[in-house]
């Protein structure tokens, strides 16, 4: 992709820029927000002491990250409570593959789930390093080291699981239920506007290279563990120059979501709902004010 002129800061943005901006911005912070929400689940409930510190830092980090992204959003005018606690469920574009319930007990779901999320946050965080909006741009590296660990966390886990007959089986199972979502991290909010934020070089990797990239590297690693991807729901040859790659009814992207998103939304809303809150009190520096 040919590099783009650098863009102006928020405030000089024309309305199709900015527009542009927050729909990459969105799906950012949506995803990185209702992932750790639903990380949150495995607290106290992880195979072992050292999993459950795990897994409770990663999702403080993704948390962590979702800040960084609303707090850009915040630069067009909304404030906290606009973009999370007040926000209607039907408004937001996080992947589906974010807010699927877990299997109940088994350990294999969070740990794939937590592999097929990372790889993908990887090659996007990779394609924001270049990003023509310096505001982006200065936040990437402050979530990539972080991310490393997280991805390392999910193989080591799954290299385990995957050591006999019965964690394989587990592990198959979870595959065959979250690979159609996981390609949900590569469905477009709106064509139009996806082609644009190509063009004015937000990233510099567009969502179908990205999909390719994402599946040459997690189906090799995952047969190369026993797994079988051809049981998926994937093109003959999981060929992602193929435009018609099979998704799930419900992608997210377009606000289209699973019937398990209201009831997750009404519970992470619930304690603001019932307080009669009207502002979040800030417990995050904003980055921008430690400059």
């Amino acid at each position: 992709m040919a590099s783009a002129e650098q863009l102006p800061g928020p405030d000089d943005l024309s309305a199709e820029e900015r527009e542009a901006v927050e729909t990459l911005l969105f799906r950012l912070a949506d995803d990185e927000f209702v992932t750790a929400e639903r990380y949150t689940e495995w607290q106290v409930r992880a195979p072992t002491l050292e999993s459950d510190l795990a897994l409770a830092n990663i999702t403080q980090d993704e948390l962590g990250h979702a800040r960084l992204w609303f707090d850009l959003l915040q630069d067009f005018g909304p404030d906290e409570p606009d973009l999370i606690w007040e926000r209607p469920a039907d408004e937001w574009h996080h992947a589906t593959l974010a807010e699927l319930p877990y299997e109940e007990g088994d350990w294999a779901d969070p740990i794939l789930r937590s592999y097929l999320y990372d790889v993908a946050e990887e090659l996007r965080l990779e394609a924001l390093v270049d990003s023509s909006y310096a505001r982006i741009r200065d936040r990437v590296g402050k979530i990539r080291g972080e991310e490393d660990y997280h991805r390392e966390h999910a193989e080591n886990w799954l290299e385990r699981l995957t050591d006999d007959d019965e964690g394989r089986r587990r592990v198959q199972q979870a595959l065959d239920r979250l690979l159609p979502y996981a390609l949900t991290l590569f469905a477009p909010v709106d064509d139009e506007i996806e082609t644009r934020i190509d063009e004015l070089g937000l990233r510099t990797e567009t969502l179908a290279d990205m999909r390719e990239e994402w599946l040459d590297t997690v189906v090799p690693y995952l047969e190369g563990l026993g797994l079988t991807v051809d049981e998926v729901e994937l093109p003959e040859q999981y060929d992602t120059h193929h435009e018609d790659l099979d998704l799930p009814e419900d992608i997210g992207r377009d606000t289209s979501h699973t019937d398990d998103w209201d009831d997750l939304w009404s519970e992470f809303t619930n304690t603001y709902r019932e307080l009669d809150r009207h502002e979040a009190t800030r417990i995050m520096n904003d980055p921008d004010d430690e400059e």
